[in-house]
């Protein structure tokens, strides 16, 4: 089944659709052309955390999960800042992640790596079958036509924060304040889909292989704790406990104080101590039959294996 999903004609890289794609990747080499300063590290790591905190916060936790509230103007400016990171338009990317949960790992679900970390990491979003707004997933959203707008307009957003750096501090700070800046907020993001399914660790028993990071989490203010995640959705923190660092919750709880959202969900306790993995259950989710499965064929093709070797030895009986 995996191979005939990724054999399938619209799950081919198109190569003329992602040419912008892989120009920005080279473009970013750009930035190394220029004289080495620490103001454009700073630029480029602010933008990088800036434009994180509004894919993860806004694109992510509000958009697609809904665990929190704001008035309509902040969930326009919301949008705008999680464009700015050029991950295409808030519908499409929040409505493409709802299908995610709903078949997280199934064959069904949009970047698994169980079709293969390329897959997951970028793949899906190189070939034409996800190009397209899944509308029945974000009819929520979609109701709102400054929304619609921003989706159909995506590119708007990130082309005048381009402009604006260019004019501002010429071509160096184009090249890190943007480029570098973007490409390494597109991988960071990415490992979230690819990485957090298959390397990390597990505290929640869950359908799927997301697991917990604390190095992915500070690259991704938060999005690393995705075993946390993926076991209870629908909350504004991901890091479920205090040494857990969520950089995301942190900035809402403060725009909570001064009335820029409200109604920030949370697990409770009852939730946090339920479906633990007991201490020394290897449980992960539905690699674990996979697992088995490979476990299995090792030990035949050594039992075959040894056969062969037994049946070099000697003649071959109708005992063996």
């Amino acid at each position: 089944m995996t191979e005939a999903y990724l054999n399938a004609p619209d799950e081919h890289i198109d190569w003329i659709k992602s040419i912008p794609f892989i120009a920005v990747h080279l473009l970013a080499a750009g930035a190394f052309f220029f004289d080495f300063g620490w103001q454009e590290v700073v630029l480029c790591l602010s933008l990088y955390y800036v434009r994180m905190f509004f894919i993860t916060a806004g694109y992510h936790r509000y958009f697609a999960h809904r665990s929190y509230k704001m008035g309509r103007v902040m969930q326009f400016l919301m949008a705008v800042g999680g464009s700015l990171a050029t991950q295409k338009g808030v519908l499409w990317w929040a409505g493409h992640h709802r299908h995610h949960h709903r078949y997280s790992d199934q064959p069904e679900d949009v970047h698994s790596p169980r079709r293969g970390l390329f897959w997951s990491h970028v793949g899906w979003i190189l070939c034409n079958k996800y190009d397209e707004t899944p509308w029945d997933n974000i009819k929520d959203f979609a109701r709102f036509p400054e929304l619609r707008w921003l989706n159909r307009f995506h590119l708007v957003p990130p082309v005048l924060l381009a402009v604006g750096l260019f004019l501002v501090g010429g071509w160096s700070w184009l090249f890190w304040g943007y480029f570098l800046s973007t490409v390494l907020l597109w991988h960071g993001t990415f490992t979230i889909n690819s990485l957090m399914h298959v390397w990390g660790r597990r505290r929640y028993v869950t359908t799927d292989t997301s697991r917990n990071s604390m190095l992915l989490a500070l690259i991704t203010c938060g999005e690393g704790w995705h075993n946390n995640h993926h076991y209870y959705q629908s909350t504004a923190n991901q890091g479920f406990f205090w040494w857990e660092i969520d950089l995301s919750y942190y900035v809402l709880k403060a725009m909570s104080r001064v009335g820029l959202v409200k109604d920030l969900r949370t697990p409770s306790e009852a939730v946090l101590k339920r479906n633990r993995i007991a201490d020394g259950h290897h449980d992960v989710g539905l690699l674990g039959p996979l697992q088995e499965k490979v476990a299995e064929g090792a030990a035949r093709a050594r039992a075959a294996a040894g056969k062969l070797v037994d049946g070099a030895a000697r003649p071959v009986t109708t005992a063996d």
